[in-house]
């Protein structure tokens, strides 16, 4: 990972404890890809992708995860709820995007495992 995406990924943890979040892991990785930040809030679990752009020329930050990278975070998941076995009351697949330094945009329930049987 490079400097930039650590900083945004070490911005976004913060926001998140700011919001009464528990930082469960970050950066966890399988074979099946990698998860940025992993939280709890109220009983759910949430997988947070993080991205961070300079600026908006080239577009925003949630417009950088298409299909298959959710499809990759959604693999993850699940294979990291099969290595922790949480105790939870839900998941959630969030979003966080950073624009310069900018506040943190946090879009709850960004994406759904609709169809993988999560």
């Amino acid at each position: 990972m490079n400097r930039g995406g650590a900083e945004a990924e070490e911005r976004a943890a913060a926001f998140l404890r700011g919001a009464g979040y528990e930082i469960l892991e970050r950066n966890w990785s399988c074979p099946m890809g990698e998860l940025d930040i992993v939280a709890r809030k109220d009983g759910v679990v949430v997988f947070a992708e993080v991205r961070a752009r300079s600026g908006t020329a080239y577009g925003l930050p949630a417009e950088t995860v298409g299909a298959a990278k959710r499809a990759r975070i959604i693999k993850a998941a699940m294979a990291w709820v099969k290595a922790r076995r949480p105790e939870a009351e839900g998941y959630r697949f969030d979003f966080i995007g950073i624009v310069g330094g900018g506040e943190p945009e946090h879009i709850e329930d960004a994406f759904s495992a609709d169809g993988f049987g999560f």
